[in-house]
């Protein structure tokens, strides 16, 4: 693929390992209503999209779960049910950013919210002794900070009109499908990373690395 000049990484499931079974698991311990019901790998419900896209504060964001799950106790168990699905950023994931950013311009494209954002860059500095994704990418786009979220086409629109990318030069690697089509849709290369796979593997295969 010698014609691409560019590469949009996905974060969760990409490059942070995620099991948000353990989040269900969490929420499930401090609610009887089963959080499934709520929000699974498939959907969610929109007030979940709301935080996404930074529509809602945190604050309001869980005021509404707490009724909505009818749960009494403290925030804070919230948060930490919330951020339970985050797990580590392998060394050599990191070390194929690197590698990907000295021969391309790279760019993140995540659907997140602020305490995951909180959450994973803790984790990442104790892990790595870095505060942030900043050094890894030419630019970090995370959507409660755009106030739009994959598949939206408008989301992948804005990442290219604002770097100045041709989506033909572009590759999108998302473990969602959902994405992947919003991205193709935008005639970028867009290439789901299957179950079990490395993103370094799927580069490789791609000829990118």
């Amino acid at each position: 693929m010698k014609h691409i000049k560019n590469i949009i990484f996905d974060l969760g499931g990409v490059i942070i390992n995620l099991d948000q079974q353990l989040t269900i698991y969490e929420f499930n311990a401090l609610s009887d209503l089963p959080f499934e019901s709520f929000y699974n790998s498939s959907s969610q419900s929109g007030l979940f999209d709301e935080l996404d896209k930074g529509t809602i504060s945190t604050e309001a964001f869980f005021e509404i779960l707490k009724k909505e799950i009818r749960y009494t106790g403290e925030t804070e168990l919230l948060i930490k049910a919330w951020n339970a699905m985050l797990l580590d950023v392998p060394e050599h994931r990191l070390d194929v950013l690197v590698n990907a950013k000295q021969q391309y311009s790279t760019f993140l494209l995540s659907n997140t919210c602020e305490p995951h954002i909180a959450s994973f860059e803790e984790q990442l500095y104790l892990d790595h002794g870095v505060k942030n994704f900043e050094d890894y990418f030419d630019k970090v786009y995370y959507s409660c900070r755009m106030g739009m979220r994959k598949p939206e086409k408008e989301i992948f629109e804005t990442v290219l009109k604002q770097n100045q990318l041709l989506p033909e030069e572009t590759v999108f690697i998302d473990d969602s499908e959902q994405h992947v089509k919003g991205a193709g849709a935008c005639g970028i290369n867009a290439y789901l990373l299957p179950k079990g796979m490395e993103v370094g593997e799927l580069l490789k295969d791609l000829k990118l690395l």
